[in-house]
């Protein structure tokens, strides 16, 4: 048959669609599933790896509040934050186990099934306070650190952690990542160091003096090669680290960064779609006047040495009616979320008002963005919304509003931390000085 006939060939085409290479190609755009190979697949080709995964995002977004069960349980530290430590896996399970870690009161790290709404886990009583928490779901790791300036790893499977190293000065910021070349961690502490160690065994692999200060934000892009850095005084620059340096460090080289030219930031996020572009939010020191500005960053050859470039894209002002944000999210590199007062607004990159959301009664009181989802609460309740593919109108779609259905007048008080995954939403509701787990998982 000859180029011609074979490209007009149905079967030619249907064989296309059928291809491993494709379905393959379009995993690894849409996910971070590189370390995912044949073997995990079993039977299963990647089309149907593919399709398993969308209907598995599809789920939250079409679920209405009768399709939820929920679970109360109190014993939580109010001042820590919550993180996951598994779902979202790219698996080909139909059912998979949600598991978030928390802090309890005594200071004890405790792992809990959200589904099943008990705790699964929980570590000694810790002798020093907990004062940062994040996870790597991808290795079932938790890593905290304590007032005392010591950094532990844990698998919340065994009663000790894995790994234990004290660090010479505290830390605001922790950021665990998984990259081609394994797991690590990137820790910013309060005299403007940035350090960087191997997962889980807390292995030394780079230092660096990012600034004078304490460093604030370090947020790793989507795709693991940019690390941004910012520190606690707002006139400070700052800045992009190229990742390979810090966990590949050259002797003798400094790792590889560059400046974003633009002081005064209070907030920075990735977008996941394009995945060299950052939009950082910049507050002046009133807080009366609140400024947006997208960057992508490159990295050139020039004179036999690799140079990072950020170059400028958009920026706008926020009109002077509008309150400034608190929080701020991004999708496809061209839009940004963010609230004001009980509205969630929707702006492209050079300012103009694509939506306005007005699903709240009062004002919002937390957000959550990743790369499939947005959630807002207000009061005692929750909205959930779910981005467009490819950046398409309406951009973002308002799905499902949850109110207080667990009947608990003791829970009554501020939800001060919300967060999701595929088949659950879980909120810290914070009353004084306790607060109360309520964890929601898909009933479909």
């Amino acid at each position: 048959m000859s180029p011609t006939h074979q490209i007009q060939d149905p079967k030619h085409w249907n064989r296309i669609a059928e291809s491993d290479f494709l379905w393959r190609s379009l995993s690894l755009e849409r996910w971070d599933c590189s370390n995912f190979t044949d073997q995990h697949l079993g039977t299963h080709t990647w089309k149907q790896f593919f399709l398993h995964q969308r209907r598995k995002e599809l789920q939250l977004a079409l679920a209405q509040p009768h399709n939820f069960i929920y679970k109360v349980t109190k014993n939580i530290a109010y001042e820590m934050e919550l993180a996951y430590l598994s779902g979202n896996s790219l698996t080909m399970k139909e059912q998979e186990k949600s598991i978030i870690c928390s802090v309890s009161p005594k200071q004890e790290l405790c792992a809990w099934d959200v589904q099943e709404g008990t705790m699964i886990w929980s570590s000694p009583v810790q002798e020093f306070y907990f004062s940062n928490l994040v996870t790597l779901p991808q290795m079932h790791l938790a890593i905290t650190m304590d007032r005392k300036k010591t950094i532990k790893v844990w698998n919340c499977q065994d009663r000790d952690a894995l790994a234990i190293l004290p660090m010479p000065e505290s830390c605001y910021c922790m950021e665990a990542y998984l990259t081609k070349d394994g797991p690590f961690l990137t820790v910013g502490d309060v005299a403007g160091d940035i350090y960087t160690f191997t997962l889980p065994g807390l292995r030394d692999v780079s230092k660096v003096t990012a600034f004078q200060y304490g460093i604030a934000l370090l947020h790793c892009s989507p795709d693991k090669k940019w690390v941004f850095a910012c520190g606690t005084y707002s006139r400070t620059l700052p800045q992009v680290f190229l990742t390979e340096s810090l966990v590949r460090p050259s002797e003798g080289s400094a790792p590889l960064s560059t400046s974003l030219p633009h002081k005064l930031c209070v907030s920075a996020c990735w977008t996941p779609e394009v995945k060299n572009r950052i939009t950082l939010m910049s507050q002046s020191n009133t807080g009366k006047k609140t400024e947006f500005i997208t960057f992508d960053l490159t990295t050139k050859r020039t004179g036999g040495q690799t140079v990072i470039q950020a170059h400028e894209i958009a920026s706008f002002q926020l009109a002077a009616h509008l309150e400034s944000p608190i929080w701020m999210g991004a999708n496809d590199g061209y839009t940004i979320v963010f609230t004001n007062g009980p509205y969630l607004l929707l702006f492209s990159i050079t300012g103009f008002l694509l939506q306005r959301f007005e699903d709240h009664q009062a004002a919002i009181n937390n957000f959550w963005v990743d790369p499939r989802y947005v959630l807002t609460t207000s009061k005692n309740s929750v909205h959930v919304y779910m981005w467009e593919e490819g950046g398409r109108h309406p951009y973002l779609r308002s799905c499902c509003h949850l109110e207080n259905i667990w009947h608990d007048p003791t829970t009554h008080g501020c939800i001060s931390s919300v967060m999701c995954d595929n088949a659950s939403i879980v909120l810290k509701v914070t009353v004084s000085e306790s607060s109360t787990l309520v964890m929601y998982s898909l009933n479909m």
